[in-house]
């Protein structure tokens, strides 16, 4: 039996939060321990919640996402390593595209929300 993925956006965030997770070795950043951290346990949040929505689409997943993408996207401020440029960019991008792709999901599908869908 093929799966099918009812919201593109859940692969999506699936693949940027592998990225996250890998991106402190990728970008040569893995010795700074607060960034360093950061990445790997939000790349981990952020894909388990993309593979959970995978099988079984809810609005939670897409709500976790948000909350993360967010996180992501304010962390280098609020955990004090915005002025290392590679994991400030990388959390700044992946949060912003995490959230916009989660916000994006709950608007479109009437089954767990869909705000945006109503207007058509």
């Amino acid at each position: 039996m093929a799966m099918t993925v009812k919201h593109w956006q859940d692969p999506v965030n699936l693949i940027v939060g592998l990225w996250v997770l890998v991106s402190p070795w990728a970008l040569g950043y893995a010795a700074e321990a607060t960034p360093m951290w950061n990445a790997v346990v939000l790349g981990i949040l952020v894909a388990a919640a993309a593979l959970i929505a995978l099988f079984r689409v809810m609005a939670w997943e897409e709500w976790v996402n948000l909350a993360l993408g967010v996180w992501l996207a304010v962390s280098p401020w609020l955990l004090g390593f915005s002025g290392l440029a590679s994991a400030m960019w990388n959390a700044l991008i992946a949060g912003a595209i995490v959230a916009v792709l989660a916000l994006w999901a709950l608007g479109t599908d009437k089954d767990i929300g869909g705000w945006w869908s109503h207007a058509t």
